[in-house]
């Protein structure tokens, strides 16, 4: 049962990077076309740049004023938590399967 759960958080981890590979690119272009500063402080390549996800975790992203970039970040930034946290509570179940 405990390895089941685990599966089941992989999927949820699944789900999570699922919905962050849809939102997060649409909310760098929307960003790219309408908000070049903070497409130029972000850089170039920001889809897995650490100083990009950083600034998408904390909510950096809640000081552009432009409503729809903020609708297409919040879901990235929540599918994003859900990976990781998907990810974390699947390895510590695995572990405690296996110990």
């Amino acid at each position: 049962m405990i390895l089941f759960m685990a599966l089941v958080f992989v999927g949820v981890a699944i789900g999570g990077t699922c919905a962050f590979v849809i939102f997060w690119p649409l909310s760098l272009v929307h960003l790219r076309e309408r908000e070049p500063a903070v497409r130029a402080r972000l850089g170039e390549n920001a889809f897995l740049r650490p100083a990009a996800l950083r600034w998408l975790l904390s909510g950096g992203y809640r000081e552009v004023a432009d409503r729809q970039f903020t609708g297409l970040a919040t879901p990235a930034r929540i599918a994003l938590v859900v990976t990781m946290i998907g990810l974390a509570l699947a390895g510590l179940l695995a572990l405690w399967a296996f110990s």
